[in-house]
């Protein structure tokens, strides 16, 4: 009989870095229910290989079920090659099912938001076929203040600047308080050879842009701690916005009056609350009752109306016509040009 290999020869060693992976996950994946099947976003880079890794040793311990889906997008040579080594390496970590998804990328939105609703599409629809309680995304730290920082430089409000939430419905971000460095080393101490996409060093996009040339110049001019304090950032942002959103659809199940073809709100209120409040709720009406997203400008137009009033007609806005009548504001939909 050969001679027993030693402990550390059969399995990797228990690091910092594997080990912090291993508790974020387990953490995420506890509050599925028992039997539950969590699929991982795998791309085969470094953060979601490790989310792989830790998925596949912690869900059997939770008396989970963890598979993968891999989403080739087809917009590099070699792309199918590279989404079959990610599977390979899902099935090795014993994952399963491991799916392989192959998708068609349009032009609407730009490459980035193409591919990410291509994405996005794909991971869900393989979801609800296999029956997942949850997709789990491996979203860092590090993307996290990518994001903040982006929506900063757009100009577009708490919602944009809290940020990715750690859990929304099916998606799961368990890896969102870890570094990348953190999970980079999390693979090689396993011995796991992740892929690295080459758009993430391609500086046309924003994000890239971001993430090697504006992060590295504020942590080095600034502060040593910027990632984390847009994080810290983006968790207050967040808490805010539930909170004022929370309040708003309470107050809005009062407030707004339906009628045939529209419905309506009430000046007084608008007049005598915040103009947080106040644009939420006119935001919220315009999206549960038109399927509307309203702009900054368009949500300041239908305000005046009520805080700035001198007897001026209607705003008219995509699919929207709003109007003071008396003490309401009401919102009817457009007449098609």
């Amino acid at each position: 009989m050969p001679p027993e290999r030693p402990a550390d020869a059969r399995r990797p060693r228990l690091t910092p870095a594997v080990a912090d992976s291993r508790r974020a996950v387990r953490e995420s994946l506890g509050e599925l229910p028992p039997g539950s099947l969590a699929l991982v976003a795998l791309s085969g880079g470094p953060d979601s290989l490790a989310l792989a890794a830790a998925a596949g040793f912690e869900a059997p311990r939770l008396g989970l079920r963890a598979g993968a889906v891999i989403v080739d997008h087809g917009l590099q040579a070699g792309s199918a090659e590279v989404a079959e080594r990610a599977a390979r390496a899902a099935r090795a970590l014993g994952l399963e099912p491991v799916l392989v998804e192959r998708v068609r990328v349009g032009g609407e939105g730009g490459p980035e938001g193409a591919a990410r609703e291509a994405r996005y599409a794909a991971l869900e629809s393989a979801a609800a076929r296999l029956g997942a309680a949850a997709v789990l995304l491996g979203h860092s730290l590090d993307d996290q203040a990518e994001t903040v920082l982006l929506g900063l430089a757009r100009g577009s409000g708490t919602l944009s600047i809290s940020g990715m939430a750690a859990v929304v419905g099916l998606w799961r971000r368990p890896l969102l308080g870890q570094r990348r460095a953190l999970l980079a080393q999390a693979c090689a101490d396993q011995g796991l050879e992740p892929w690295h996409d080459p758009h993430n060093d391609d500086e046309r996009f924003a994000r890239v842009r971001v993430r090697r040339s504006i992060l590295p110049h504020l942590e080095e001019h600034l502060d040593a701690g910027i990632v984390e304090a847009l994080a810290r950032t983006a968790a207050i942002a967040r808490d805010d916005a539930e909170a004022l959103d929370q309040m708003v659809d309470e107050v809005a199940e009062e407030l707004v009056e339906l009628a045939e073809g529209g419905c309506s709100l009430p000046v007084a209120w608008l007049v005598a609350n915040p103009a947080a409040l106040r644009h939420r709720v006119i935001r919220l009406v315009a999206r549960s009752e038109f399927g509307v997203s309203l702009s900054r400008t368009h949500t300041l137009e239908v305000a005046r109306l009520a805080i700035d009033w001198h007897g001026q007609g209607p705003v008219h806005l995509p699919g929207i016509r709003v109007e003071r009548i008396g003490g309401h504001l009401v919102f009817s939909a457009a007449e098609p040009a």
